[in-house]
């Protein structure tokens, strides 16, 4: 049996849209191939309003889940029509995070997916982080499923997007959790030098590492918790930059590069792990997987390109087809829900 689905991915870091189509099949295990993937920048208005909805009134918010809503149905229509898609079973719509806070019982991904359906006449599905949360869950990292049915032949998957994530398999069960914010930190601080990221981490390269900040960071309480944990926006506007307020940008870039390798290598040390898939945007970031390498023994698997870039989108519509088909889409020991279970909005 054979599935058709479209993943619609938005990070953090806001770097655009990811569109991936992908055929998945299930005989003995699941596999799949990626047909089309692009990313569509966001025009520097729906970049703007992306960031800034986090400050928005509730009725602002409301207009911003419909609006964007009709936004994602369009480009999806506009990427069926460019190459002449057909017989597509579903769209599998992450939306866009503005609120997580899963000990509060909630997380908010705008980007309504019954305007999706209005658009493309497809079946939609969409919020898929919400039953977690209200399951006791963190409502993330969802990845893992993924990672466990297309993926296994790596001992740990690692993501390295606005957070860095990971997943490996421990006693026969599959755990997964936030490490450390990465490209939400450091793209702010690229910003303010006039860059929209640090590429290849070229500008942390020429600043130098503020030790009492790198020990503040390295401290904070995040970091002692065991898994599973997720993280947010807010906590890097609550903790993080709070701590790197006063350093020069160069520097703050540098510091920040050393923090997050660091504690990345941290959990790559502590769980024994042979060789991890690094994906996400955060892979073509030379500087950060150099420090990576240097810090652990792991073997670091830097796979092809549409990989790195559309792992999240492919694993989004994965779990669309196992929403369509009810099996389980959220694993329970990656998010902390009280079990397993089938997740996400039908449109």
């Amino acid at each position: 049996m054979k599935s058709l689905a479209i993943g619609l991915m938005s990070g953090t870091s806001l770097d655009g849209l990811d569109i991936c189509l992908a055929e998945f099949e299930k005989q003995k295990q699941w596999t799949f191939q990626i047909l089309k993937a692009e990313t569509l920048p966001y025009s520097p208005d729906w970049e703007n309003r992306l960031r800034t909805a986090i400050d928005l009134s509730a009725d602002d918010l409301l207009e911003l889940n419909s609006d964007y809503g009709f936004y994602l149905g369009q480009q999806v229509k506009e990427f069926i029509r460019k190459y002449k898609l057909e017989n597509i079973d579903v769209i599998a719509s992450h939306g866009h995070t503005v609120f997580h806070q899963p000990q509060r019982k909630f997380t908010l991904q705008v980007g309504d997916g019954r305007a999706i359906k209005l658009e493309t006449n497809l079946p939609v599905i969409y919020d898929f982080r919400s039953q977690d949360v209200l399951m006791r869950g963190n409502g993330a990292p969802l990845v893992p499923i993924g990672d466990e049915l297309l993926f296994s032949e790596y001992s740990a998957c690692l993501n390295l997007g606005g957070f860095s994530n990971i997943s490996l398999s421990s006693n026969g069960k599959r755990i997964a959790f936030d490490i450390a914010p990465v490209n939400i930190v450091l793209n702010e601080f690229a910003q303010q030098l006039g860059k929209s990221f640090d590429e290849n981490g070229e500008l942390a390269r020429k600043g130098k590492v503020n030790k009492e900040v790198l020990n503040q960071m390295d401290s904070l309480d995040f970091y002692k918790q065991s898994h599973p944990k997720s993280l947010g926006a807010e906590w890097c506007h609550q903790y993080i930059y709070p701590i790197l307020k006063d350093t020069e940008t160069t520097d703050a870039l540098a510091t920040f590069t050393e923090h997050a390798a660091q504690q990345i290598s941290n959990v790559i040390n502590k769980n024994n792990i042979k060789d991890i898939l690094i994906t996400g945007g955060g892979a073509y970031n030379s500087f950060l997987i150099e420090k990576i390498r240097t810090k652990t023994k792991a073997e670091v698997i830097l796979p092809r390109k549409e990989i790195i870039d559309y792992k999240e989108a492919l694993i989004f519509a994965f779990m669309g087809v196992l929403r369509m088909n009810n099996e389980i889409n959220v694993l329970s020991s990656a998010t902390g829900s009280i079990t397993d279970h089938c997740s996400g909005v039908i449109a």
